[in-house]
């Protein structure tokens, strides 16, 4: 151990300073495996204070820092670089749930609880917080701040931001920023948590956040209904949204290659469905389940052309069976192999026409390309995947520069962004300042140097 780990040792405790390779090789390879680095340490703060002392003898001594939750980013966003310069700060120790307000519909957890924990300590005080990722059990509460998470009933909850109300975090000269207040009115000039929000760690290390909690719904429907094509998913979406209003939680868009993908490399589909396209769709209210169950059942009996070959759970085993497709998309995909991954999003108005048109560019420049495409598409979010653009995958990374061209010409010229919930991290950076209007990218700029002009907090990503 040199002398700055032993510094550091002194700050957070010997055994929470990791220098091995063996060590600290589970927090600096990402969860695609596409960037590995190399530490001057991995220190695990136990508390806010010792954040700040660390993040003060960084400061102090021009020390590069990675904060890393759940390390379950998709862009390589909480992995140091080669250099062995950079500190990784892991927030996994951070994981008190400090406070419940059920008469305040509020929880503050600190940043290192995962999100199946905060999702756990909301139910057992009788209230639900609705973010739901595939990766719950694992990704922690700052890292899904830090990218602005969205997940599944985004279209009736809303983002991390919309479920935020307070923030506590650490700036890169080391102060703390306590702006925790659990209000929804809170009009006192520039609302500071969201620059946080979001941010990737570049602003500032999350250490806790004050968050919207709801009642329990009671009752819930779940359909996995067949559609043509994505514009047929589009009006189902309106027609839905026009019968049952707010009480569509969830709006998931599946391709038939989707539930292929499932089958070969999870688990045969328990339940028989067979459709160039799948919606999975649920409703969610206070009240009986039977009622609103019946209610679904009714609507679609008067729309023959989304009823026929529908699968409505008629029991909580079904429920989860229908919710098994989704949720395990992304792990088949990775079985099968690497692809070019896009988490895109449009106007919703414009689903079909990006998903018509990028096909067709696609298969001009890549006859054998095979698209995975699925997601949120009641908030305009499509997880758009490209493989095999070449016999059997080789060199697939090679193609990435003019895929995503392709891709992402299109979704801009479209009105739409290339991140809707992954962030930006290394996998996205030079993107994002190639398609930022010049004052948009040059005001990130601006914020990046009044806060961090050492360039400390996160360097390399997003910007």
């Amino acid at each position: 151990m040199n002398a700055t780990h032993a510094e550091l040792a002194a700050l957070v405790g010997a055994p929470h300073v990791l220098t091995q390779p063996e060590d600290t090789a589970p927090y600096t390879l990402d969860w695609r495996q596409r960037y590995q680095g190399h530490p001057l340490a991995v220190v695990r703060p136990s508390c806010t204070a010792e954040v700040v002392k660390l993040v003060q003898f960084c400061a102090t001594r021009h020390i590069p820092m990675v904060p890393q939750g759940g390390n379950t980013s998709t862009c390589g966003g909480a992995t140091p670089d080669g250099s062995g310069q950079a500190l990784v700060i892991s927030l996994s120790r951070l994981r008190c749930i400090r406070q419940i307000d059920p008469a305040n519909n509020t929880l503050i957890a600190e940043a290192g609880v995962t999100l199946a924990g905060v999702q756990a300590a909301a139910y057992a005080a009788h209230r639900l917080f609705p973010l739901s990722l595939a990766s719950e059990g694992s990704c922690q509460i700052g890292g899904n701040l830090a990218t602005n998470a969205g997940g599944m009933a985004v279209l009736r909850y809303g983002t991390m931001r919309d479920l935020t109300l307070g923030i506590e975090a650490v700036l890169p000269n080391g102060v703390l920023l306590e702006a925790l207040a659990p209000l929804r009115k809170n009009n006192t000039g520039y609302d500071l948590k969201q620059l946080l929000i979001g941010g990737e760690g570049t602003l500032g290390i999350i250490t806790a956040a004050s968050l919207k909690l709801y009642p329990i719904p009671t009752a819930r429907a779940t359909a996995l209904v067949p559609v043509s094509s994505p514009n047929a998913a589009v009006a189902l979406l309106r027609a839905v949204q026009d019968r049952f209003g707010d009480r569509l939680t969830t709006f998931e868009l599946i391709s038939e290659r989707c539930f292929a993908l499932v089958a070969q490399h999870t688990a045969p589909p328990p339940l028989p469905f067979s459709a160039p396209w799948g919606v999975l769709l649920e409703l969610s209210d206070g009240g009986e389940a039977a009622a609103l169950n019946e209610a679904l059942l009714h609507w679609l009996a008067d729309h023959p052309e989304a009823s026929a070959g529908s699968i409505v759970a008629q029991s909580q085993t079904q429920r989860d069976q229908l919710w098994h497709w989704r949720e395990t998309i992304s792990e088949a995909q990775k079985r099968d192999g690497p692809s070019i991954k896009h988490d895109i999003a449009v106007p919703i108005s414009q689903l079909g026409a990006f998903m018509a048109r990028a096909e067709t560019v696609l298969r001009h420049a890549f006859p054998l390309c095979e698209i995975v495409a699925f997601g949120h598409v009641g908030d305009g979010n499509l997880h758009y995947n490209v493989s095999h653009t070449r016999p059997d995958n080789a060199d697939l990374f090679a193609d990435e520069p003019l895929v995503n061209t392709l891709v992402y010409d299109l979704v801009y010229a479209l009105g739409g962004t290339l991140s809707a919930e992954h962030g930006i991290g290394q996998l996205k950076r030079d993107w994002l300042a190639h398609y930022s209007p010049p004052a948009v990218q040059a005001t990130r700029r601006t914020l990046k140097a009044a806060l961090d002009p050492l360039n400390l907090m996160n360097p390399g990503k997003l910007l």
